[in-house]
C-alpha cells in the first residue's frame, strides 16, 4: 500500500525527475478521464491466463519499483524516497498472475520479489531478514521480527502490539463482519496462522503490503498470501502517532488478504476502494483515508468511479462510494457485493460493476443510487455522518433565475459511471407560488442515465428528488422556488452504465471499454408562478 505523505525532500527536482521517468517509462501515468475527454486506456490486469510477453515484463517492472522505489535507493538527505503511486499489493498481485509466462531469468527475479522476509539472504533482492527471526502468535495470526538490523522494530514491545491490532483486525473483519478468513498457507510460516511480518518500508514510500503465494488446489482465483507492515510507523515518517497508522493499515492490507480468498484477479478498482472503506469501520477515529477524498468522486465527479488509476489515487478515494452506501443500507452490503465477485462455495464469480447492480437491483437499482451519491457528494456535510470534513463537488454552472429571466438551458457529455451538477438560484421571487419545472433530455434507458434533484431551503435542511426518465430518456419534476423558502435547486445528471466490451487492456471494472461514453444530457428549466 503507497500514499500520499507530507514529506517534502530537499532534493525535489531531482527526485520528482526520477519519479516521473520511472512512472512514463513503466506506463504508469494516467490522464484524468473526463466527460469531455476521451477515456484513455489503462493499463491492463493480467487474467489467468497466459499473458502477452510485453504485459509480464510491465508486471515485473511494476513489481520491482513498487517495493525498491523509482531509483531503488532512498534520498541520501532524508532517508526517504518519494512516493511513486505505485500499489505495492496490485503489483505484487499482477506479477503473480503473471509469473507462469516469464522466462527463467525474470522467474527467479519474480520469486525474490514474491519472497517472504524470512527467505534471508538468499532473496536476490535484498530484502530478505539477515539475522534470524523472532515470532510471536495469537490465536490466528503470527508476527515474525528481528532484534537487529535496519529492519528492527524499536522493542519487542511494538512486535507484540502489533500482533494485538492485527488480531483485533482478524476479530473485526473475519468475526463482526463475516468475512472469508484468509486461504491457509500450509505451513510456510511454521505454521498453519496467518504470517505478517515487520521490516523497515517507510523509507520507500510504503506503509505496508500483501503478497499472495500459493493458488488454492481445484480453486484457480483462490489463493493464500502473508502480510508485510513497516517495523515502526515512526511519527517522521508517516506524520501521525505510529498505533494509529498501524491500525488503518492492518485494517487495510489484511483485507486484501481476505480478497484473495475470494477471487485474486478481481478488479482493482473494488479492491482498493473496499480496502480503504474498511479503514474507517475499524478504525474510524484515525481518518487516515480523508487524504485520498480529493482524488475520488467526493471532489472529482467526472472521473469514472470503476477507475483504476496507476499514476494517482482515485481508486482509494472512491471508497467514499461504499461509505455513502453503507451508511444507507448497511455494513453488509460490501460484504454482499465482494461474495458475488468471489469463486468456491457456490459463488457466482461476477465482475465488480456486475455484482454492484445485482445487489443494488433491490436498492431502487444502480442508476437511481448512483445520481443519489453523485448528489450527496454536492452537499457532504448534509449526507454524511462525517461530511463536514469531506471535500465536496462543486455544480459544473449555476444560474441565478428570477421574473425577468426564468429560463437557463444547459448540455453536455457524461462518460460512464460520471457525473454533473447544475445549481439554479431564484432571484427574488418572493411569492409562495413560484416553481421551478426542470425537463431532462437524457439517453435511453439501456445507457443507465439517472438524473436526481436536491431542493436546499432557506432553513439549511435538504430534500432528496429523483426525477423518472421514460424509455426516451425524457423526464419532468416541478419544485418549490420561492427564495423565501429555497435557497437553491440542483439537478444531477449521472450516467450510470455499466455496458462494457470486457477484456481491453484497460483500468476499468472488468479491463473493459464501456459501450456508453460522451452521452447527451440535455437540461431545459424554467422559473413559473403557477
Amino acid at each position: 500500500m503507497r500514499r500520499p505523505t507530507s514529506y517534502v525532500p530537499t532534493s525535489l527536482p531531482v527526485l520528482v525527475a526520477s519519479i516521473v521517468s520511472a512512472v512514463l517509462a513503466l506506463g504508469l501515468a494516467t490522464p484524468t478521464a473526463t466527460a469531455d475527454t476521451p477515456v484513455p486506456s489503462q493499463e491492463a490486469t493480467p487474467n489467468t491466463s497466459a499473458a502477452p510477453l510485453d504485459e509480464v515484463e510491465r508486471a515485473l517492472d511494476r513489481a520491482t519499483v513498487a517495493l525498491r522505489g523509482p531509483s531503488g535507493e532512498p534520498d541520501d538527505q532524508s532517508n526517504q524516497v518519494t512516493p511513486a503511486r505505485v500499489e505495492a499489493t496490485l503489483a505484487l498481485r499482477d506479477l503473480f498472475i503473471s509469473r507462469r509466462s516469464l522466462d527463467d531469468v525474470n522467474e527467479r527475479e519474480a520469486e525474490g520479489l514474491l519472497a517472504r522476509p524470512t527467505d534471508g539472504v538468499s532473496d536476490p533482492y535484498g530484502d530478505g531478514y539477515v539475522t534470524s527471526e523472532t515470532k510471536a502468535c495469537s490465536r490466528n495470526i503470527c508476527v515474525h521480527w528481528v532484534r537487529a538490523g535496519a529492519d528492527a522494530p524499536p522493542s519487542d514491545a511494538w512486535a507484540k502490539k502489533t500482533l494485538a491490532v492485527m488480531q483485533q483486525v482478524w476479530r473485526h473483519h473475519v468475526g463482526k463482519l463475516d468475512y472469508r478468513k484468509p486461504a491457509k498457507d500450509g505451513t510456510r510460516g511454521g505454521n498453519a496462522k496467518f504470517d505478517v511480518y515487520l521490516k523497515e518500508l517507510g523509507s520507500r514510500g510504503l506503509y505496508g503490503y500483501c503478497a499472495p503465494e500459493r493458488r488454492v488446489r481445484g480453486k484457480a482465483k483462490q489463493a493464500s498470501g502473508f502480510c508485510v507492515l513497516d517495523d515502526d510507523f515512526a511519527k517522521s515518517q508517516f506524520g501521525r502517532k505510529p498505533i494509529d497508522t498501524l491500525r488503518v493499515t492492518a485494517a487495510h492490507e489484511f483485507f486484501h488478504a481476505i480478497q484473495f480468498a475470494y477471487d485474486f484477479t478481481e478488479d482493482p478498482w473494488l479492491m482498493e476502494s473496499t480496502a480503504t472503506w474498511v479503514e474507517e469501520r475499524f478504525a474510524d477515529d484515525v481518518n487516515d483515508n480523508r487524504s485520498y477524498l480529493k482524488y475520488g468522486q467526493a471532489a472529482r465527479a467526472t472521473t469514472p468511479l470503476d477507475l483504476f488509476d496507476g499514476g494517482g489515487f482515485a481508486h482509494y478515494g472512491n471508497w467514499v462510494f461504499w461509505e455513502f452506501l453503507t451508511e444507507k443500507y448497511g455494513n453488509t452490503l460490501v460484504r454482499n457485493v465482494i461474495q458475488r465477485t468471489g469463486t468456491g462455495g457456490g459463488l457466482p464469480d461476477e465482475y465488480s460493476t456486475q455484482a454492484l447492480k445485482k445487489v443494488l437491483k433491490s436498492k431502487g437499482g444502480l442508476p437511481r443510487v448512483y445520481a443519489a451519491f453523485a448528489a450527496a457528494n454536492t452537499q457532504p456535510r448534509r449526507s454524511y455522518a462525517e461530511g463536514s470534513a469531506f471535500p465536496g463537488v462543486a455544480p459544473v454552472d449555476t444560474f441565478s433565475l428570477g421574473a425577468r429571466s426564468p429560463r437557463a438551458d444547459f448540455s453536455t457529455r457524461l462518460n460512464h459511471l460520471t457525473a454533473k451538477t447544475v445549481t439554479f438560484e431564484p432571484s427574488k421571487l418572493k411569492s409562495k407560488k413560484w416553481r421551478l419545472r426542470v425537463k431532462v433530455d437524457a439517453p435511453r434507458r439501456a445507457a443507465s442515465p439517472a438524473v436526481a434533484l436536491l431542493v436546499l431551503r432557506s432553513n439549511g435542511t435538504l430534500q432528496r428528488r429523483t426525477i423518472k426518465l421514460d424509455k426516451s430518456g425524457s423526464g419532468r419534476k416541478k419544485v418549490i422556488f420561492s427564495s423565501r423558502k429555497v435557497r437553491s435547486v440542483s439537478v444531477t445528471m449521472a450516467n450510470a452504465s455499466t455496458r462494457y466490451r470486457c477484456d481491453n487492456g484497460t483500468g476499468f471494472a472488468c479491463e473493459g471499454r464501456s459501450r456508453d461514453q460522451r452521452q447527451p444530457f440535455a437540461l431545459s428549466v424554467k422559473a413559473l408562478r403557477r
